[in-house]
């Protein structure tokens, strides 16, 4: 599985807030699906996309070392994700005539532990052992792309940290072919994260 991982934490990037809403449309908003795991039925995306749901499960369960914040899933479809879909193939190596359709998704995951949440460092070494986990799998067809970015929690103390932004895009020849590379991957990326090597037993 091809992985890249990049920052964005400069003065003008954009900061993950959480709780979060969205001004223009009020049923947009922070779930704590750590509190209320049930919420996952109000996540239109998640009832969309079931792999999505998994992951989103897995990743907020007791036990997980991350919680997520937001998420989003789409098709890359050519006549509008063109530049994406273009970019996708080259990174993965495809050609056009064997992989017209693609899938994306992202998920917004941040530390429970507050010394990690808060320390630039660990996140870099997270990182690195995420895709260095991720490399080996066999997903030729798919894509795990993080970006490491400044968040700000203030649920009940505000304390600022960082998050990590997970996009999982794959490619297929055609667009049923291409959502199961991305569930495969999304499923295995996740698997990562709830792993003994993550601090899971």
């Amino acid at each position: 599985m091809l992985c890249e991982w990049s920052v964005e934490c400069a003065a003008d990037d954009p900061v993950l807030v959480v709780p979060w809403s969205d001004p223009a449309n009020p049923d947009r908003h922070f779930i704590d699906l750590r509190e209320n795991p049930y919420d996952l039925d109000h996540l239109p995306e998640a009832e969309l996309y079931p792999p999505l749901m998994h992951a989103l499960r897995a990743l907020n369960a007791p036990r997980s070392v991350v919680f997520t914040a937001k998420c989003d899933a789409w098709t890359l479809d050519s006549e509008v994700e063109g530049d994406e879909l273009e970019r996708l193939r080259f990174e993965l190596d495809q050609i056009p005539e064997d992989t017209p359709a693609g899938f994306a998704s992202y998920i917004d995951i941040l530390w429970r532990e507050r010394s990690t949440f808060a320390s630039f460092h660990q996140h870099e070494q997270l990182l690195h052992r995420l895709t260095r986990q991720a490399a080996p799998l066999d997903h030729p067809y798919a894509m795990l792309d993080c970006v490491l970015r400044p968040a700000l929690i203030d649920i009940t103390v505000p304390h600022e940290g960082f998050a990590i932004s997970l996009y999982v895009k794959a490619l297929g020849h055609d667009s049923q072919t291409a959502e199961e590379h991305w569930a495969a991957g999304l499923n295995d990326v996740a698997g990562i994260l709830r792993s003994r090597a993550f601090g899971l037993a």
